[in-house]
């Protein structure tokens, strides 16, 4: 490595010179090459710099800010005049009035931009040097804590004014985070105007009235809330801004410091307190008849996993919910008997719509049919989707307006959640299917999608998945694991989908450290953990997990284990008779998986040397290649070195290492036979009218046990079970009516009854009698006819 840093300190030495003679600069050229020198993000490693780069593709600190604006943006390693007028150009289109401090340093404050993600900006002086940056918008969600102020009891703020909910209301906040000795304490809120679905529906944040003038920057504010004037009322969630009282009401672009999203049930007027289940149920009312006007995008967002196992491993397409998450102990207030929810990653293609999917503590999925904690989609996807900036696609706004707020209309601030659930059913999981999944861990050990398990130890860059149809190519760099073993492992990874950023993830030369690099440039994960890029997402919330997002649903997990690199690739069901490389065919063949790159496929794969071959095979172009070379080693190891060494020979025949850590990794992982994790069809069972039920599981094997209220006679079957095919086993269930006892026409029956046995008794007396005396008359005649025949 000695030569590498030699041969490195010259050629600076050497090119310093050159670029000083021909006047090159980094000026508009940053991430781009400027002839003789680099404006490249690998320069510095490199050694290989424009003189002036550090002048033109400066850093901020922080790098990442709230979409709402407020956030002092410090420009690192270059400085200003201090008399210089600084203007900041956000996106090309939003300017702000910048400053320098008393150590020349350019400030910037970034504005409201109704979307996140990565934003450029240019930041220009007197002296007319124009610099370029980007920095990171957040969703109020995702934005770690110590960005925000933070409400006290945040519940109590949203139930204020609701039965038994009074007094004062307190917040708090990081002094550092506005600059001012006193501060002014706003309300804003946010509204959308014109008609839905039409090129008038417009987004409006507005300043409304402030809380407290001139008050002390302590960190802390209570107040006891007073109803809102009419004009403002009608707002009815939005946000507290904390900003320095130099600044005139409601100034805009200002540094300042916001609460989260909330609904503003403490600001509204006396007819609220008065009776605020009745002036809810009239806002459930209305949200229920205009719901009915707008179109149906339930048909287009994509079913919930079954079950919190499934929902979890489904990393490419779902992501833990930050409002009710199990691994920080969240209070899922919006889903009681929920434990941990997750959202679908991508909002619905035509109407930015996202599903919810929510489960209890035996992982079961929570659904509307059972409880008020189901899982529930949304109208309007809660991160936004893109082109963002306009309802019903901007970040947490639009959510808030059409889906959050009608929660508290219908089944928070009243007991109407029937209206609610009729406009936001579970979806269930009829048609989910899991992902497919490939692995490559420890030395390295392949799992392909279709559960083939193989060892390829070829040194350099292969292509590890290919799916052309779909854009999506993902490589994997192989090093020597020492200097002296015959054996390989991965350590490095990048991908891209259509045109995405290209995302890189590797080992770091740090112990316990993932490095991960977005179009070259390394991104640090230390102010935030969720990263939105262009057409990617990338999520980190430790130093050694990564997972990658694409809008088709594909997700690759890059997790660290001591001294090697774990990589999962899931693919959803649309990537099937799509993909090739070293991962396989995803088509349920095993026996093709091992497919060449030139379209052959390897007969014996018991034989090393065969499926050797088959790994070289798939050594990526220099062309091709979609890794980052920033350093000597790599430029001469891999930049500028075949693809595929054909000069290091693994040694074929070594046993597998029982102790290699990584060696069990993919256990229970959605690939290959078994799993039975990731099988189970869900087909929602309701109770029979007039009956109830008992069982809210729906997955392959469950029971559920039905029964008729009081009065109501069971027909069908009691006990039924969900079956392989996704049906339940029996019959129908029906609660019948039992046959009533009518005790009128009981009571007037038996009297007419008792009165015709007592007319046929009397009857049969007189009947009887009447016998009687004919038959004495009879023998009287006969009587005396034999007394006068004697007197004959």
């Amino acid at each position: 490595m000695d030569k590498y840093i030699y041969t490195g300190a010259i050629f600076l030495l050497l090119l310093s010179c050159v670029c000083s003679v021909f006047g090159q600069s980094c000026e508009g050229r940053c991430g781009a090459s400027a002839g003789l020198c680099s404006c490249e993000w690998t320069c510095e490693s490199l050694k290989n710099c424009c003189a002036d780069f550090k002048d033109f593709c400066v850093e901020t600190q922080p790098y990442s800010g709230t979409v709402f604006g407020g956030t002092d943006f410090v420009i690192l390693h270059t400085t200003f005049n201090k008399t210089d007028n600084v203007v900041c150009r956000f996106n090309n289109d939003i300017d702000t009035v910048g400053y320098v401090d008393e150590l020349s340093r350019g400030h910037c404050i970034s504005p409201l931009l109704y979307e996140t993600g990565w934003i450029n900006f240019r930041i220009s002086s007197d002296n007319a040097i124009t610099r370029g940056v980007c920095v990171a918008t957040v969703h109020t969600g995702k934005l770690d804590s110590k960005f925000k102020a933070v409400l006290v009891n945040a519940t109590k703020w949203q139930y204020y004014g609701t039965p038994n909910v009074s007094g004062s209301l307190q917040m708090t906040w990081d002094t550092s985070s506005v600059k001012a000795d006193r501060v002014n304490i706003e309300l804003w809120g946010y509204r959308e105007t014109g008609k839905a679905y039409t090129d008038d529906w417009q987004a409006e944040w507005k300043y409304l009235y402030t809380l407290e003038k001139n008050h002390s920057n302590s960190g802390s504010f209570s107040f006891v809330p007073q109803p809102a004037a009419p004009q403002f009322s009608s707002f009815e969630f939005g946000m507290i801004r904390v900003s320095s009282s130099v600044n005139p009401d409601g100034w805009w672009n200002v540094e300042a410091t916001w609460t989260e999203d909330h609904a503003l049930a403490w600001h509204l007027d006396d007819t609220f307190r008065a009776d605020s289940a009745a002036w809810a149920w009239d806002k459930c009312l209305a949200w229920d008849k205009y719901e009915t006007e707008l179109p149906n995008f339930l048909h287009e967002i994509i079913d919930c996993p079954c079950t919190l196992a499934q929902a979890r491993a489904d990393t490419g397409r779902f992501h833990t919910d930050y409002g009710c998450d199990i691994e920080k102990g969240s209070v899922c207030t919006y889903h009681p008997g929920a434990v941990h929810c997750v959202r679908a990653i991508q909002a619905s293609p035509l109407y930015g719509a996202g599903q919810q999917c929510c489960y209890d503590s035996s992982g079961d999925q929570v659904l509307t049919g059972d409880s008020i904690g189901g899982s529930t989609p949304d109208r309007a996807h809660d991160w936004g989707s893109p082109p963002y900036k306009s309802p019903p696609r901007v970040p947490g706004q639009s959510h808030w307006l059409y889906d959050v707020l009608s929660f508290y209309y219908c089944c928070l601030w009243s007991d109407n959640c029937s209206y609610y659930f009729k406009h936001r059913p579970s979806s269930g999981c009829v048609k989910y299917k899991t992902p497919k999944s490939a692995v490559v861990f420890g030395d390295p050990h392949f799992l392909t999608f279709d559960g083939l398990s193989y060892s390829f130890n070829g040194k350099g860059e292969y292509t590890l998945v290919s799916a052309e149809e779909r854009g999506l190519i993902i490589q994997g760099r192989t090093e020597p694991v020492t200097d002296a073993a015959k054996a390989t492992k991965m350590t490095a990874v990048a991908m891209r989908e259509m045109s995405s950023d290209v995302i890189e993830v590797r080992m770091s030369s740090e112990p316990n450290r993932l490095e991960v690099l977005q179009n070259q440039q390394k991104l640090s994960f230390t102010e935030q953990s969720w990263m939105d890029l262009y057409n990617v997402f990338v999520f980190s919330p430790v130093s050694t997990n990564v997972t990658v997002m694409f809008p088709s649903g594909a997700g690759v997990e890059v997790r660290l284990r001591g001294d090697n690199m774990a990589t999962t690739v899931l693919l959803p069901e649309l990537f099937s008779d799509m993909t090739l490389g070293l991962m396989g065919k995803l088509n349920g063949i095993a026996q093709d998986d091992l497919t060449l790159s030139n379209g052959q496929v390897v007969q014996n794969i018991s034989n090393p040397e065969e499926v050797f071959s088959f790994g070289a095979s798939w050594a990526i172009t220099k062309n091709s290649s979609l890794f980052t070379y920033d350093s000597t080693f790599l430029e001469t190891e891999y930049k500028n070195a075949p693809k595929h060494d054909a000069t290091f020979f693994p040694d074929f025949y070594v046993s597998e290492n029982s102790s290699d850590p990584l060696l069990n990794q993919a256990v229970q992982i959605c690939s290959g036979q078994g799993s039975q994790f990731c099988s189970g069809v869900l087909w929602f069972l309701s109770p029979p009218e007039n009956g109830m039920k008992n069982g809210t599981t729906y997955i392959q094997g469950s029971r559920v046990v039905l029964f008729c209220d009081e009065g109501f006679t069971l027909k069908g079957s009691s006990e039924r079970v969900c079956q392989q095919d996704g049906r339940w086993s029996g019959e129908d269930t029906v609660c019948a009516p039992k046959a009533t006892i009518n005790v009128a026409g009981i009571v007037a029956g038996s009297v007419i009854g008792g009165i015709a046995l007592i007319v046929i008794v009397i009857s049969i007396v007189l009947c009887a009698r009447k016998d009687k005396k004919k038959k004495r008359r009879k023998a009287s005649v006969q009587s005396n006819e034999v007394v006068t025949s004697s007197n004959f």
